[in-house]
């Protein structure tokens, strides 16, 4: 596969002209404006964040690409899916809040903001993975299968178990109902904790498997019937229905390039990569710690997976900073060094595996020529 091209400008401006103008400058010179928008739908895939977290991008870059499709006849939507595990966005209705409360409303934005997989994150649509290896059939928020286009603004930064966030993780791990966050994330089934089960029996109607029963007065799942969908998970309105994180982090990698490829595969699709306020970990976290490494500038690429490495290989360049999780990391004493900034300041952590089986199975490649644009 011949290189791609990924497009780059420094967060540098004149006197006369904004970030939000060297934003919609960057996506014309990677061609964006060739995109037939049309009376398309188009899905920007975003992250809200968590309440509390504050590394999150800020509203205004959204804003700037919503008017860039809006220009172009395009019928464009801010969409996210619910989260698996309970926080303030694992339902439609909290994780819209969360996305007000953020600065993500209508007006703020300039369209609509869709919760993908609705209500209760069950609202799922099952896609064939080309060339799939782990995962044969994804289960992705109906919303974002249902238009025509899809972009992705990604915060890039820092992550507790995949390494770094970027867009082949926004794209595959945020675009999965809350089923399919569970079977990125984990190798078993969902469990009940019996202390907060209600006895509702909200949960039985969403298995499909009879594998639900209450002759303890608790849920109780027959492990025998249970298939793993996660179904049950979005039907408790109590958290009383979890699952462990228990994949390694290679399968969670390859499963969320896995899922990617399903958004991604058959449609127009274009990517942007913010790499500022390099927090450790996930802007799912409802805190964000001290950038690990100074800002960057503006990525964007049709190509997820060269746009993702061009972000790392940027970000490896870069001096860390002391007062950070990466900096206390390298201070210590019996401090190895990985030769790697994300695996130094997260050492369980490993994102290789991740754009390489992305590459294996056609999402991309990680070769790419970079363009400069002042």
């Amino acid at each position: 596969m011949a290189p791609s091209k990924v497009f780059f400008t420094d967060f540098r401006v004149q006197i006369d002209q904004s970030r939000l103008m060297k934003l919609t400058k960057l996506m014309n010179r990677a061609g964006a404006d060739q995109i037939d928008f049309e009376g398309k739908f188009v899905a920007i895939k975003i992250h809200f964040g968590e309440p509390g977290n504050l590394a999150f991008l800020r509203p205004n870059y959204a804003r700037t690409v919503v008017d860039y499709v809006k220009a172009r006849g395009g019928k464009p939507f801010l969409t996210d899916c619910n989260t698996l595990y309970p926080g303030r966005r694992k339902n439609a209705l909290e994780h819209m809040e969360a996305a007000w409360e953020n600065g993500f409303t209508p007006l703020t934005v300039g369209c609509p903001i869709i919760i993908a997989d609705g209500l209760k994150g069950t609202d799922e649509a099952l896609v064939p993975v080309h060339n799939g290896v782990r995962v044969k059939e994804a289960k992705i928020g109906h919303a974002i299968m249902d238009a025509d286009i899809v972009i992705s603004l990604n915060h890039f930064k820092g992550h507790e178990m995949a390494g770094f966030g970027g867009a082949v993780k926004n794209l595959g791990m945020g675009s999965g109902s809350r089923a399919g966050k569970m079977e990125q994330h984990n190798n078993g089934k969902p469990e009940v904790r019996a202390d907060l089960c209600r006895n509702c029996k909200l949960c039985s109607r969403q298995c499909a498997q009879g594998a639900i029963s209450y002759d303890t007065g608790k849920a109780v799942i027959d492990h025998d019937k249970c298939v793993g969908c996660g179904r049950c998970i979005g039907g408790c309105n109590f958290d009383a229905i979890r699952t462990k994180d228990d994949s390694s982090a290679k399968d969670l990698n390859c499963k969320m390039a896995e899922y990617a490829q399903a958004v991604c595969y058959g449609r127009p699709n274009f990517h942007i990569n913010m790499v500022m306020d390099i927090s450790p970990n996930c802007d799912c976290h409802a805190e964000n710690d001290a950038a690990i490494l100074p800002d960057v500038g503006m990525f964007v690429s049709y190509d997820p997976v060269a746009l993702d490495q061009a972000c790392v290989d940027a970000c490896q360049k870069q001096t860390p900073i002391r007062n950070s999780q990466l900096g206390d990391n390298m201070s210590k004493c019996d401090f190895h060094d990985h030769h790697d900034h994300f695996k130094n300041s997260t050492p369980e952590s490993e994102w290789k595996s991740c754009l390489e089986h992305a590459e294996l199975i056609g999402l991309g490649t990680r070769e790419y020529e970079l363009v400069v644009m002042k």
